[in-house]
């Protein structure tokens, strides 16, 4: 293939813009936000679990409380009313009296007991409470600990595109005075050769591969044309002569 010296040293220009949009392609992929929000997020994910997991337990001791108050109460109001019965004289038998009192100190010591349940539950609520207090605290903070790395990337992002999108711009306006064929040329070598398919020949050296050429090597590039296209033999790359070459 032959192109004009001008348009092959046009392609050294090409590949300094292609090598910034790869550079700016993997800064954006490589944020260190990317790593801090999946782990953000990982946490925060947990915690929302936990915050619910934390929230049904209090639901449950909430209901177990009041199931126990009600009990204390039915029990309370029970005993007060045998209380009365047995405070106002109506009961005229031995026996009937003997078993009121019985049931009246029955119930003396079940009122007592589920005071104590009642006082058991109030505590494990207390704790279950607390529990989602502080899980939920948690939460909040992940949230605010997560918009703000969200932000951080999104600025970042806005930063490089715009940075990207300008260097767009510098691609076309050198892409499109460089013949198609050598484009062409180039592009697929950039594809088959980790994104560099143009390197300049610098001081016996290819700065592609950055393999030292002989002095016979260097004596057979010498006489090719200035318009034929070298390819470096050890990458394939377009091999770009320029006036300090050496050739």
């Amino acid at each position: 293939m032959n192109a004009a010296p001008a348009d092959q040293i046009r392609l050294l220009d090409l590949q300094a813009i292609d090598s910034r949009l790869d550079q700016l392609a993997h800064r954006r992929r490589s944020l260190p936000e990317h790593a801090e929000i999946e782990t953000v997020n990982a946490d925060h994910t947990a915690l929302k679990d936990l915050v619910v997991a934390a929230q049904a337990q209090l639901g449950d001791t909430t209901r177990e409380l009041t199931k126990a108050e009600q009990d204390v109460d039915q029990v309370r109001t029970r005993a007060a009313r045998n209380q009365q019965r047995l405070d106002s004289g109506a009961v005229g038998s031995p026996r009937d009296l003997e078993n009121l009192q019985h049931e009246i100190g029955s119930l003396a010591k079940r009122q007592s007991d589920l005071e104590d349940v009642v006082l058991e539950v109030m505590e494990r609520m207390e704790s279950s409470q607390t529990r989602v207090t502080e899980l939920t605290a948690r939460l909040d903070h992940s949230t605010v600990v997560l918009k703000e790395a969200e932000q951080r990337r999104d600025a970042a992002f806005a930063e490089i595109d715009t940075e990207a999108e300008k260097v767009k711009r510098d691609r076309e306006a050198v892409a499109a005075v460089i013949p198609a064929d050598l484009l062409k040329l180039y592009t697929r070598l950039r594809e088959q050769q980790g994104g560099v398919g143009a390197a300049r020949l610098y001081q016996r050296r290819c700065e592609g591969c950055r393999v030292e050429f002989s002095t016979a090597d260097l004596a057979a590039i010498k006489r090719e044309p200035k318009d034929e296209v070298v390819r470096c033999e050890n990458c394939s790359r377009i091999l770009v002569r320029t006036a300090d070459s050496g050739v």
